[in-house]
């Protein structure tokens, strides 16, 4: 409800105004929308401003608001169509997921941080693909399945995947899996690639009831990122920090940034996160001079054998 509860001035998060008359604006209205909600350009509604190609788009997830609900998860894969997986609880944790996979695409993970002494604390973090500025699984891919779309996210075409799993290890935050004994193709976070041709915004930001998922333009996120940190700072809460900024920690090895990244309050291993990710593509140039190093040293410990053994 909190899409369409709007005031008729219309500007929600520095959007656009809306000018259209709303049922549950008036004051004896029935305190629900009566029409069909649009289909096009909604996120005006929603998120307040208008979607168009040729944007950066993606997510700033502030854990800090995070209450672990999981209706992220639940619109995820309402929308996407994905079957529910690991619908039961391990008794290690209240996370029944666990992880990114074929079939859960966003994963609210539990950090129960419950130390034999000393302040014990949870802390929640909706995971999700990153949507890397240099995507190592969009270079690794030998098809052409992984592309950029014109809204910045990195989408796989599954009717072009072939299943070879080069960009299983290409991806330094481990996010995507093949769908082994299903379709043998690769599946990921699409940022709601057919609800952004919609002008909408995606289901998970959409659902999140504490604001703690903003989608919008890169930038602007970022801008409000960096807002909210200091306002925490201010508050005494000097351990939060932005992951997946460029010049920060997430953003290393030359990914350049994340277009879905994190405000954090401890140390990115405690979520599951690499300190300083890097592009395989950065490590292929130091694997090929240590094995021409070692190929050079093998080939001229050969020659001394040889000589040594002629000389006898």
């Amino acid at each position: 409800m909190s899409d369409y509860i709007l005031h008729l001035s219309g500007e929600k998060r520095g959007g656009p105004a809306y000018s259209g008359r709303l049922a549950s604006e008036q004051r004896d209205g029935p305190g629900y929308r009566t029409g069909a909600p649009a289909t096009r350009d909604e996120s005006v509604l929603t998120c307040g401003f208008k979607v168009e190609p040729g944007g950066n788009y993606g997510f700033f997830t502030d854990t800090t608001v995070c209450i672990g609900c999981k209706a992220c998860e639940a619109a995820c894969k309402q929308w996407n169509q994905l079957p529910m997986d690991r619908f039961a609880l391990t008794g290690d944790s209240y996370d029944n997921t666990g992880e990114l996979e074929a079939t859960t695409w966003r994963h609210v993970a539990f950090v129960e941080d419950f130390p034999a002494r000393g302040e014990k604390r949870w802390l929640f973090m909706s995971d999700v693909c990153k949507h890397c500025e240099n995507a190592g699984c969009l270079e690794a891919c030998p098809t052409g399945a992984i592309v950029r779309t014109e809204f910045g996210s990195v989408l796989i075409q599954q009717d072009v995947c072939n299943g070879c799993k080069y960009c299983v290890p290409s991806c330094p935050f481990g996010v995507i899996t093949v769908a082994e004994g299903k379709d043998g193709t690769a599946h990921k976070c699409t940022l709601c690639y057919d609800r952004l041709k919609g002008g909408l915004e995606p289901a998970c930001a959409k659902a999140c009831p504490t604001d703690s998922i903003l989608f919008g333009p890169v930038e602007e996120l970022r801008a409000l990122a960096r807002e909210r940190v200091h306002e925490l700072h201010a508050r005494g809460m000097t351990e939060a920090y932005l992951y997946g900024v460029p010049g920060g920690p997430g953003a290393t090895g030359g990914i350049g940034g994340l277009n879905c990244f994190f405000l954090l309050v401890d140390r990115p291993e405690a979520y599951n996160l690499p300190m300083a990710p890097e592009l395989p593509s950065r490590r292929a140039i130091r694997g090929f001079l240590t094995t021409s190093v070692a190929a050079l040293g093998f080939a001229g410990a050969i020659v001394a054998a040889i000589w040594s053994g002629a000389r006898r």
